[in-house]
Parts: C-alpha cells; sequence; structure tokens
C-alpha cells in the first residue's frame, strides 16, 4: 500500500541524530495508525548514517554536492507519497505530529507550512539568542519553518528548494510556499501544538551567545549568498 506521507531527511554525517529522528517519525506514524516512508538524501558521508538509516527501515539515496537546496530536493524527489514533510536529521517530532500532518495535508484549504520548533535545551545564552532570531522573524515576517509539510503538487510548483542558495533555503522556500497559497486563496500553517524538538549542537559548538554576539551572521546565512558564512557554520562544521 502506498504511503500517505513521506519523510525526506538531508544528513551529512548524522550518525549521533539519524536513528532519534527517524525512530520519533516512526512512533508517530504508529500512534497515528498512518503508512509513512522515511527517505534520507546522503551527502559525503563517511560515517554509519546509512546503515543506522537502513536498519531503521529508511531508504537512502545520495547527493554529494555541497548545497543543502540540492540535498533537500534530492530527498523530496526520491519519495512516492502524494505529501511530504522535511526535517534535518538532528531533530525529531512529537508524538502527534503525524496525526497532525495528515490532517494538515489533506485539507484543501492549506497550501502547506511549516512548524514551532523547540532547543533540546535552554540557557541564558540560547534565550537572548532567541530573541535576535525572533527580531528578525517579526520584521521580515518570515513564516514558521522547522519542518516543512507540504503536496507534492505544491513543491512542484514553487520549483523546490532554490539550489543557487548556500543556505537560507529553508526561509526562502517558505517564503515561495506562502506567496503560492495566496495566489490560491490557500494558507500557509504552522504546527504549534505538535512541532518538533531540535538538537543544540550549533550552541555547543558555536557557544550559547554566538547569534547575540554575532547579529550579522544570522543575516548573512538567511540571505544565502555567502559561500563563507555557509562554509563555517554548515557544510564544514564537525558532526
Amino acid at each position: 500500500m502506498k504511503p500517505i506521507l513521506s519523510f525526506a531527511i538531508p544528513a551529512h554525517n548524522e550518525e549521533a541524530f539519524i536513528a532519534r529522528c527517524i525512530e520519533s517519525i516512526a512512533l508517530s506514524a504508529r500512534l497515528a495508525d498512518a503508512k509513512v516512508e522515511i527517505v534520507v538524501a546522503l551527502n559525503r558521508c563517511t560515517d554509519r548514517t546509512q546503515e543506522i538509516a537502513e536498519s531503521l527501515g529508511a531508504r537512502c539515496v545520495v547527493n554529494n554536492t555541497k548545497c543543502i537546496a540540492a540535498v533537500r530536493n534530492a530527498a523530496v524527489h526520491a519519495t512516492v507519497a502524494p505529501a511530504v514533510a522535511t526535517i534535518d536529521a538532528d531533530s525529531w517530532v512529537s508524538p502527534g505530529s503525524v496525526a497532525e500532518l495528515v490532517k494538515r495535508v489533506n485539507d484543501t484549504r492549506n497550501v502547506g507550512g511549516g512548524t514551532f520548533m523547540r532547543p533540546e535545551r535552554m540557557s541564558i545564552g540560547i534565550f537572548f539568542s532567541t530573541l535576535v532570531l525572533l527580531r528578525y522573524i517579526v520584521k521580515h515576517q518570515v513564516p514558521s519553518a522547522g519542518m516543512f509539510w507540504f503536496s507534492r503538487e505544491a513543491f512542484d510548483t514553487v520549483g523546490g528548494f532554490d539550489e543557487s542558495l548556500v543556505s537560507g533555503e529553508d526561509v526562502n522556500f517558505a517564503f515561495r510556499l506562502r506567496a503560492l497559497g495566496k495566489t490560491r486563496g490557500q494558507r500557509y500553517g504552522t504546527l504549534w501544538r505538535n512541532g518538533i524538538t531540535t538538537s543544540c549542537r550549533k550552541f555547543d559548538k558555536f557557544g550559547d551567545w554566538h547569534l547575540f554576539r554575532e547579529p550579522g551572521l544570522l543575516k548573512e546565512l538567511l540571505g544565502g549568498k555567502n559561500p563563507e558564512a555557509a562554509e563555517r557554520y554548515y557544510y564544514e562544521a564537525d558532526r
């Protein structure tokens, strides 16, 4: 039987996190009594990411370009369900996420959307760094991100994630998905109660105060046109 929902996960050396991500999806799917598939796009992996993912029932594809948008697109294109959710490998879904996603993607009033994202831990530094992010979100009216959900048709119509960007492709995708919804009289939604939790590995590596102390870094990363910032923060960051 064809799955009703696919999860697309980009992964670069994610052996420390991939199991928790996949297991959280599997649990949520069982609670929703829903058939889902999980596709992991391996990107320049030299660790046990593929072994772990496949042992937990995920299907793997390979895209070794140093472009996260291309890796995300590869994962989505490899899925087969009519609706898709994308999530990063170092995040995990709530027990009620799949049930909520199935309800949302089957509602023709929605073009798709994002989700509420909570950090796995909190500190004073993370709190103030988050304020920097919230200020950017309010100023630029950024739609919710974290985990995107959409129909395959909507994904194809907006052209997927923009592969000309070296970072910030997720926020860019949110803007274009919301714009598509406006032309169709559909809304861009947010999962608030059944969102996701994400690791704090960037804070662990760069310090809990790093976004507060370097507010310009966030602007450069979300702008998507600064290869040096993307290289430092994403592509060659230790796993």
